[in-house]
């Protein structure tokens, strides 16, 4: 940040506010404080029938890797229409939210994702323009060592867990601790 957002000056101290306890970024000017929090992703792991749909992602990071349809929440949207939104862009498909699988907390890169699971309507797909293609998998068929994020294989991982079980078991995680039972590797 080079300027501030509410004066435009470009006098910014770093510096515990009053009243706080996290160094901010002040601006000596106006006293405006800029707080920096987390960014939300979230996605959808498309389901049909024994199969989940992955898309091969056609732009940075990770280019051409696969990954669970997912993205950065917008503002005035809730995670489940952010979910939906990333598998119309991603695999231009529809899905109808079932439940949220997984928290997975990345806070190096100061990220939170949001992953959900949902029924692929009438089991239609293409690609989106952020991807290079959109495949149904079933998990013997599962690129694990294609997979673009920690967070697409935890989610993964999760899914088929609870299918084995017959669940919906709700998975928490931060990178790189992750939860018993759930390896990434």
């Amino acid at each position: 940040m080079n300027y501030c957002s509410h004066c435009g000056s470009a006098d910014l101290v770093l510096r515990v506010p009053e009243q706080d306890n996290q160094e901010r970024i002040v601006c000596a000017n106006c006293q405006t404080i800029h707080y920096q929090n987390p960014k939300v992703v979230t996605g959808c792991l498309p389901v049909w029938q024994d199969q989940v749909l992955l898309c091969r992602r056609a732009i940075e990071p990770r280019h051409g890797l696969w990954n669970v349809p997912s993205g950065y929440l917008e503002n005035g949207e809730s995670v489940e229409a952010g979910a939906r939104r990333e598998v119309r862009e991603e695999a231009a498909a529809e899905v109808e939210v079932n439940y949220l699988i997984t928290l997975y907390n990345l806070q190096k890169v100061n990220q939170v994702y949001l992953q959900f699971v949902g029924n692929l309507v009438d089991g239609k797909f293409g690609v989106g323009p952020e991807s290079l293609e959109c495949r149904l998998f079933r998990e013997d068929e599962i690129p694990w060592d294609d997979i673009a994020f920690t967070s697409s294989t935890y989610t993964l991982r999760a899914y088929f867990q609870n299918r084995k079980l017959g669940t919906q078991t709700f998975y928490r995680a931060s990178f790189p601790e992750l939860s018993p039972g759930l390896p990434i590797s």
